[in-house]
């Protein structure tokens, strides 16, 4: 969807590496802050560039709208419109960067296989995560942040959605990716089935990680990234929200209505500064989990660098809800 570019807007650099930042203080029991102290983009710009990534998948979506001959057809675009996908690598992919064993997923009854990566943690017994990225790029755009979550101690098995990198070639919908993931929470269980195992989602991939976890209470827990509550919420905090989109819409991506029925620690991040998903639906998703949970309030970060900018947090955090490192 156009509500994120999965551009790492950070260096590669060592994990905890936070030379441009100070944490906060702390926010009662469960809330964190973490404070930026600077942030190099105008929030003008950042504003017009929210904008300029929203037009075009709206714009679209109500021409569609108008011009859809069928259902079918109808619900095949609006994937189209809100992953975006992409089989090209991102341009500031670098594969030395990182070190990973690439992974093949069956899926689906026609002998579809997803395009997986399976990065290792240095302690034998550690714990691990399957991570779903967002819309637009594809693994090689999350880069990044899949290094830091190895740093944090994990094991990490991060897949393309049907239709993005290596995977099928395949026009992808809610109900694929949620399959994808189901696939891919299968294979994890087959290869880590002795470590206690997480679901991490960032953006879009947070709400598909809602959906999984609400399915699998045999998860360890949750990790929701910039995760929006909805399309119809994002659509509403656009300049385009006088346009009836919510008439023809068939996939929801409704993450609010879900979350309550996850009943696994839930950890929710956001930063007040992120220009494509407004930090109040961060703050509703963590009201609407059940609990336990925490959140952390990332002052000053943006959509793509919580996990860089709130390293350390993330750590303790990991540690109090998880158990992790503790």
């Amino acid at each position: 969807m156009a509500e994120d570019l999965e551009i790492p807007h950070e260096p590669h650099g060592r994990g905890g590496a936070r030379h441009r930042f100070r944490a906060g203080r702390r926010l009662g029991d469960h809330r964190h802050r973490v404070v930026a102290s600077q942030d190099r983009v105008p929030r003008s710009f950042r504003s017009q560039v929210a904008r300029r990534l929203a037009a075009p998948f709206l714009g679209l979506l109500f021409v569609a709208t108008l011009l859809a001959g069928g259902c079918a057809y109808w619900t095949e675009k609006q994937g189209e419109l809100i992953f975006r996908p992409t089989k090209d690598a991102w341009w500031g992919f670098n594969g030395a960067a990182i070190a990973f064993e690439e992974r093949w997923i069956p899926v689906g009854a026609e002998g579809q296989k997803l395009n997986a990566w399976w990065l290792k943690a240095e302690n034998p017994k550690a714990p691990s995560i399957l991570y779903l990225h967002g819309a637009r790029w594809n693994l090689t755009g999350s880069v990044s942040r899949l290094e830091r979550w190895r740093k944090l101690g994990f094991n990490v098995l991060a897949i393309d959605y049907r239709g993005f990198g290596k995977s099928a070639d395949a026009a992808p919908s809610e109900e694929s990716a949620n399959e994808d993931a189901e696939a891919a929470w299968a294979y994890l269980a087959q290869i880590a089935p002795q470590q206690p195992r997480y679901v991490v989602g960032h953006s879009l991939g947070g709400v598909i990680a809602v959906e999984l976890a609400s399915r699998h209470p045999d998860a360890s827990g949750l990790v929701l990234e910039a995760t929006f509550t909805s399309v119809r919420d994002m659509v509403a905090h656009s300049p385009w929200s006088f346009l009836p989109v919510g008439l023809v819409l068939t996939q929801e991506f409704d993450a609010l209505a879900k979350i309550p029925e996850v009943h696994v620690p839930v950890l929710v991040v956001h930063g007040t500064r992120d220009a494509v998903v407004p930090f109040e639906m961060g703050e509703k998703l963590y009201a609407a989990a059940p609990g336990p949970k925490r959140f952390i309030k990332v002052e000053g970060g943006s959509h793509h660098n919580l996990s860089y900018v709130a390293f350390d947090e993330y750590r303790a955090a990991l540690a109090q809800l998880f158990k992790i490192g503790s």
